[in-house]
């Protein structure tokens, strides 16, 4: 919530508030914890615009953290394993059959905590005698030539390469588990936040 403040204080327009669910860099505060600490925060500031993010793949989820306060949800991991997506195929593939549990926050990439999917590549950097990654920005110049060439030898069909392979993803990953168009998520978020809405509405009665 310190950095929300900092933003306001600096006259942002709206925020995305990313909680330790979400792809790529995360912290380590749930979305569901930190989107009202947020709101909570931001109220001497006026009525700025919140945008949850970390975890959300389904309109109920989206319905949720706008019931929390938040105006809507930013999505990222949901269109990575859509037909319009540049995600590997051999990642897609892995993204498809995980989990929620099969996510890691690994500094392995990028030197900052990611989450990004569990794979051999995360493992080897986790052992208890594997050497630390190097701090941000130095340890890409360590991980993308060697995952660029990983990712190539996967394409190949190379096993070892294939369980090495790993991407940026969420939590919200176990969700996403059928290959549907970009147009199709946005109308099963349609669906599923009408539906959940009016689940909600019903228990008002």
């Amino acid at each position: 919530s310190e950095t929300a403040v900092k933003h306001a204080e600096a006259g942002t327009d709206v925020l995305i508030v990313s909680g330790t669910e979400a792809g790529g860099h995360c912290g380590e505060v749930s979305t569901l914890v930190l989107i009202p600490e947020v709101l909570e925060a931001l109220k001497p500031y006026g009525d700025i615009p919140i945008l949850a993010a970390g975890g959300i793949v389904t309109g109920r989820q989206m319905a949720a953290v706008m019931a929390m306060g938040a105006a809507g949800a930013w999505c990222g991991s949901v269109w990575l394993t859509t037909p319009e997506a540049e995600t590997a195929p051999a990642v897609k593939e892995k993204m498809l059959v995980a989990n929620s549990r099969q996510t890691v926050r690994s500094r392995s990439r990028t030197g900052k905590y990611t989450r990004q999917l569990r794979s051999a590549w995360t493992d080897a950097w986790h052992g208890e005698e594997s050497p630390d990654p190097l701090p941000m920005p130095l340890q890409q110049l360590v991980s993308e030539p060697a995952l660029g060439r990983i990712g190539k030898l996967a394409e190949g069909g190379h096993e070892g390469a294939k369980a090495l392979a790993t991407y940026f993803v969420g939590q919200g990953v176990g969700l996403m588990n059928t290959t549907v168009s970009a147009r199709q998520v946005v109308y099963d978020f349609m669906e599923d936040f009408a539906d959940a809405t009016e689940r909600l509405a019903g228990m008002m009665e």
